[in-house]
């Protein structure tokens, strides 16, 4: 177990399979399933200069992901930002249009309800 702040897991920790090799590393991701590894491949994948990218759930039991990217030329942690950042805009982008709607709807049926934002 990896110490953190009172001997806590950290969230996020890099394997590199070799040091002077900055395009193949492999992420593990403490407290994250399939929920966060598909669309976060899914996202990483987009990218022309990736020419791997996948995850591993280690085992049912365990509450973590291990994601591997392998690139070409570029270094993968770069790509691996880069993809937690535009699946973030995805995000806030579906919870931005699922508010609207239902603050839509609430003020066409005259709900106030807890999207109610005004």
């Amino acid at each position: 177990m990896e110490g953190g702040v009172e001997g806590r897991q950290r969230c996020l920790s890099a394997i590199q399979s070799d040091v002077d090799d900055d395009t193949c590393v492999t992420f593990v991701l403490n407290g994250e399933d399939h929920t966060l590894g598909n669309p976060l491949r899914y996202m990483v994948m987009k990218n022309p200069d990736v020419d791997f990218c996948g995850y591993s759930v280690t085992h049912p039991s365990e509450d973590k992901i291990n994601f591997r990217i392998q690139t070409r030329g570029i270094p993968a942690v770069d790509t691996f930002r880069r993809g937690l950042c535009e699946l973030t805009t995805v995000c806030e982008h579906i919870l931005a249009a699922f508010e609207a709607s239902v603050n839509t709807y609430n003020a066409s049926h005259g709900i106030a309800g807890p999207m109610d934002q005004s």
